[in-house]
């Protein structure tokens, strides 16, 4: 068993539950999350949003991960095409340097 695809597929069920409770279950019912899921064009995320999943991150992993960096980090354009794929990314690459 590949254990990088089992810590991929926990780091993302952990990023679609956080989306859960800042979104709301009711209006995920219709959208299907994964790692190819834009959070502006697929899930509508507003600014506040944004601020409560990185409220979220920080309670979670408690500093390992700053979404406000991360954030911070890309331009307009990467922002409006931002992926939950690409927020995984930079969570299991925190969680490894944080590790080592």
């Amino acid at each position: 068993m590949d254990m990088g695809a089992v810590v991929d597929n926990d780091v993302l069920d952990e990023v679609v539950r956080m989306l859960v409770d800042v979104i709301g279950e009711d209006f995920l019912l219709d959208v299907e999350v994964g790692r190819g899921t834009t959070f502006n064009e697929d899930l509508a995320m507003e600014s506040i949003e944004f601020v409560a999943l990185a409220e979220r991150l920080q309670q979670v992993y408690q500093g390992r991960v700053d979404f406000a960096a991360f954030v911070a980090g890309l331009d307009l354009d990467e922002i409006m095409t931002m992926r939950v794929g690409d927020l995984v990314a930079h969570i299991e690459s925190r969680l490894t340097a944080s590790a080592a």
